[in-house]
Formats: C-alpha cells, structure tokens, sequence
C-alpha cells in the first residue's frame, strides 16, 4: 500500500496535478479547520486560482470570518502547505 501511496504522489508532482488536489481539499476540511460553530452557518463551495469561496449564512458571519480571515488562512495552509490558498472569499 505505501509503494501505491508514493507512486500516486509521484504522479500528481510529475502532472503538476498536486497542488490542485491540495487547493480542493481545502473543501473537505473546512469544518475541521473552522470548528463546529462556524461550519455549521457556512460551506466551502471551491476553489479557483487558490481563491476558496466559502457560502456563508448570513451577513453577520461574513463579516465574522472577514475578522478571522488572517487566522483561517494560516490555519489551512499549515495543514495543506504554504500558499495553497492564498484569499477567501464570503459569499
């Protein structure tokens, strides 16, 4: 299984596949990243040139995550890797 694990890297570094792959699972782990609260009042909908468009409830948790946008990005970027995503979008 780990020869399978490597080669499948290797192959998403040698497409230029990788990065793409680390900016969409941003999408899936979201929730983990935010906590219960907040990823119970928006979704991560994509990502586009390293922008994640994140659908948010309403305007009073759009204008929360605008204050925590700085802590959000560092937070996914350590898990995912240095400038994956660069900008989060509110929506």
């Amino acid at each position: 299984m780990e020869k399978l694990d490597i080669a499948i890297k290797d192959f998403l570094i040698n497409t230029g596949l990788e990065n793409g792959v680390k900016q969409q699972k941003a999408v899936i782990i979201w929730p983990k990243i935010v906590g219960t609260k907040i990823a119970e009042n928006t979704t991560a909908e994509l990502v586009d040139f390293n922008v994640l468009t994140i659908k948010v409830k309403n305007s009073t948790w759009r204008n929360e995550l605008y204050l925590k946008k700085d802590i959000i990005l560092e937070k996914l970027n350590k898990e995912l890797g240095p400038n994956t995503i660069k900008e989060l979008r509110f929506l």
